[in-house]
């Protein structure tokens, strides 16, 4: 543990849906939600507007929507949201060599190894010169929290939102921590956390009393160790600037195509549990679960889906593979499958029982910020949680190009974007980050005028948008990222 509060993390406040809102004056200081438009769709991002209504990452659209009818509901742009987090890392990379990504949104800094700081006084000052910078980039807000370690650095950031600063000394961590519920400790989601409870543990000071050796009879003497090490509030884990880019696969190519869908699922768990037992092997735990498939004509489909937290869990990657099954089309035979997990880490960050796939959606779930969507679905599924790479795909019908948020440009009216679309026509509205709200205008699907676009960069405001909703963090907690993204034909009223 550190003497001084120099390990800093950074998390964006509501990044993707404060990102649209940037782009898109008529939303701002109105309730957003980015995520999955489909019938599986969930929701990825809430603004703080939309929060007020209830609504949080990870939950269903369809609940989103009677909780918050008027919301505005997009579809993710990552290209736009990878630019913003490109311009954040490297204002966080002249603070320090040692800067550690975790998202999108959300990375460390080792502000000792950068000569940045060396004492509280000169963290703070730090700390509030990025978000002042961050602000001045990108027009967005960022909620930092400084300590001695990784994860205290990270609760005090959690406290700090919206757009704050917290700095807890050193030496504090062990009162700080003490009336806090065990589900603040990485490793503690649901299941855990119910299984602490009817052993009488509800509160982490409670859990440092039980000692060392009667977690390590509860959870097993590794996750005993750790949490009862986290409890007292020590964390020497160091902030990582590069992390190794292997991974761990296992893949089979078939003597016979395999038609049968429910053979092909099968097959996928099965290499699931011998990807797990590989990663387990190693010594290591993988964020990213990806799928590969061979096709009859030799077309070869990845899909990825990036978990809120590392994982060892064979029902976790084994439900994931599945999921990402869910969004490949597998007609006229597959020829190979394979299962890996990537972004490795020694260490397991997620619920530490969680075995179901609700518990996994409700404490885990997929991070959409690590993944690419696509701009629409067909039938229903899921198209948001990978990238097609073969060159076979089908293309879209047109009136499926048009998702609610997707950049657009009109011949004669210039950039705008998509307020919805259905029966044959699109809604447009035409405005551009640094404009005034535009105005919206409605066309034929295949209006040869109209056509998508890339989007343009964000515009930094040198004030965020008066918002004529209440700031209110989510009564539950929940994280600003992290929910999977699942698309669906956009059928949105304007």
């Amino acid at each position: 543990m550190r003497t001084a509060p120099t390990i800093l993390h950074l998390d964006m406040d509501a990044f993707f849906a404060a990102a649209e809102q940037a782009a898109k004056p008529s939303l701002r200081g109105k309730p957003v939600v980015v995520g999955g438009l489909g019938p599986r769709g969930v929701v990825a991002t809430a603004s703080y507007e939309a929060r007020r209504f209830g609504v949080h990452s990870a939950m269903p659209m369809a609940q989103a929507r009677r909780l918050a009818p008027n919301a505005a509901y997009l579809v993710p742009r990552f290209s736009l949201y990878r630019a913003v987090s490109e311009q954040v890392m490297e204002l966080l990379g002249t603070l320090s060599p040692l800067v550690e990504p975790l998202s999108l949104d959300e990375a460390f800094v080792d502000l000792e190894a950068g000569g940045t700081a060396d004492d509280s006084a000169s963290a703070r000052a730090t700390g509030e010169r990025l978000r002042s910078d961050i602000r001045a980039v990108t027009g967005l807000t960022g909620s930092v929290g400084l300590a001695g370690s990784k994860m205290i650095a990270k609760i005090a950031s959690e406290q700090a939102k919206p757009d704050g600063l917290v700095l807890i000394e050193p030496g504090t961590e062990r009162e700080l921590l003490g009336p806090m519920s065990v589900r603040t400790l990485p490793g503690v989601g649901p299941a855990t956390g119910e299984h602490l409870r009817r052993a009488g543990m509800t509160t982490v000071a409670e859990l440092a009393e039980a000692g060392e050796d009667e977690l390590v009879r509860l959870l097993g003497r590794a996750h005993g160790t750790s949490l009862f090490r986290m409890a007292l509030g020590h964390d020497d884990r160091p902030v990582v600037a590069e992390r190794d880019a292997k991974s761990v696969s296992v893949e089979d190519t078939f003597d016979v195509d395999l038609h049968d869908r429910v053979r092909v699922r099968m097959e996928v768990e099965r290499l699931a549990e011998r990807c797990v037992r590989r990663l387990r092997a190693s010594g290591h735990s993988g964020r990213t679960i990806v799928l590969k498939v061979r096709r009859f004509d030799f077309s070869t489909l990845t899909r990825s889906e990036t978990l809120r937290g590392p994982t060892d869990d064979p029902a976790v990657v084994r439900e994931a593979a599945g999921r990402l099954l869910e969004a490949v089309d597998t007609t006229g035979g597959v020829r190979l499958l394979g299962v890996g997990v990537t972004g490795l880490t020694d260490y397991t960050q997620e619920d530490l029982f969680a075995q179901a796939a609700a518990e996994d959606h409700g404490d885990g779930g997929a991070a959409p910020e690590e993944s690419e969507a696509a701009a629409g679905g067909q039938g229903g599924r899921p198209e948001g949680l990978g990238q097609d790479h073969g060159a076979s795909a089908p293309e879209l019908p047109a009136e499926r190009r048009w998702a609610a948020g997707h950049d657009v440009r009109h011949a004669l009216y210039g950039a705008g974007w998509v307020q919805g679309s259905g029966v044959g026509r699109v809604t447009v509205r035409f405005e551009e980050p640094g404009s005034a709200p535009g105005r919206v205008r409605t066309f034929r699907i295949d209006d040869p005028d109209l056509e998508p676009s890339d989007p343009l960069p964000l515009v930094a405001s040198p004030a965020p948008a008066q918002s004529s909703w209440p700031e209110t963090r989510p009564k539950d907690g929940s994280p600003d990222e992290g929910a999977g993204v699942s698309g669906g034909e956009e059928m949105s009223s304007p």
